[in-house]
Order: structure tokens, then C-alpha cells, then sequence
């Protein structure tokens, strides 16, 4: 299970409603790269693709491919605002280790 925050719910359904093309979803997958050994990358999406796993929160879906869900099982995703900027979190029981920009793991 992936979840989400009240504030991330709120930022998705925001960029979903403003966005100029036809949106039904949040694509989130993890790949090979960043400082930690894995990066999360997060992109709008019309619809699912064949290896994805279509999972959906409170009227936000969310589109993960299958490789990615087992390093995402248990993570909540946030979206803060602070000082420096705003931005989506991740709290991952799975990593082992996290950079400081909180967007890389391993």
C-alpha cells in the first residue's frame, strides 16, 4: 500500500485540475540513479500501462509499474511547504538510507 497525505492529495488534485491536457492520474516509479542509489520519479498520466498496478486514493489515482511498487509498499508520500521550497516527501520503510535532498535511496 502507498499512501498520502492530506497535503499531498490536495497538491496532486490541484496540478491534475490546472494541467492543460487530458490527466487521470499520478505516475510514480523508482529507477537506478541519484546520489543513493535510487531515485523516485513522479509524472502525470492519462492512463495506466500494461505493467502498472493502478491504485487509488481518495479519488487520485496512482500508477506505479510493478518493479517499483515493491520498493513503494508501506511509503507515505507528503507534500510540504518550508523556507527553502515546497515539495513531495517520501517516507519509505524500505530504504535503507536516504540523501538529504529526500528525493534518493537505497
Amino acid at each position: 500500500m502507498i499512501n498520502l497525505t492530506a497535503s499531498a492529495l490536495k497538491a496532486v488534485k490541484s496540478v491534475i485540475s490546472n494541467s492543460a491536457r487530458q490527466v487521470s492520474g499520478l505516475r510514480i516509479i523508482v529507477e537506478a540513479g541519484g546520489c543513493a542509489g535510487f531515485k523516485y520519479i513522479m509524472d502525470l498520466a492519462s492512463e495506466a500501462k500494461p505493467d502498472e498496478t493502478v491504485i487509488e486514493r481518495d479519488g487520485v489515482k496512482l500508477f506505479v509499474d510493478n518493479k517499483s511498487y515493491e520498493h513503494l509498499t508501506g511509503t507515505t508520500i507528503d507534500f510540504v511547504v518550508g523556507l527553502e521550497g515546497s515539495g513531495f516527501t517520501f517516507d519509505n520503510p524500505n530504504a535503507t538510507s536516504n540523501c538529504s535532498c529526500g528525493k534518493s535511496f537505497s
